[in-house]
């Protein structure tokens, strides 16, 4: 059970970072396609099934984080948070273009962070 959980976690990071990117390039070049309705569902779709699959994985391996043992979860969840954050600006913010480069750039750094604080699961932060 676990396996299939995890693989199918991280099929729904690799379809919701790759989405990221698509759509970054998308609102960089001015395409129609960020008007398009799947382009404004089937993200909201993804980060369901890729919340869903992370809270059943913290309920199986028991690494709660805002707990001592669990530390590095809650390094985890603060990159996640900060990818959203700086997602949306990416995606949304109006002005300047270069501070959307910025944010985009930054948003992949803190899923980078994340998937490294998975792996590893040593704190960098907090511990």
């Amino acid at each position: 059970m676990y396996d299939a959980l995890k693989h199918t976690h991280l099929l729904f990071i690799a379809l919701s970072v790759s989405l990221f990117i698509i759509r970054f390039i998308w609102r960089s070049m001015g395409s129609s396609m960020m008007q398009k309705k799947w382009v404004k569902v089937v993200p909201h779709i993804i980060d369901t099934g890729l919340l869903a699959t992370g809270v059943a994985l913290i309920a199986i391996t028991g690494f709660m984080p805002f707990t001592p043992a669990g530390v590095w979860m809650t390094e985890k969840l603060t990159c996640v948070l900060a990818y959203i954050a700086l997602g949306f600006v990416a995606l949304h913010y109006s002005h300047g273009t270069m501070f959307r480069v910025f944010a985009f750039f930054g948003a992949l750094g803190w899923v980078y962070a994340a998937a490294n604080l998975a792996m590893t699961k040593t704190p960098w932060l907090l511990g």
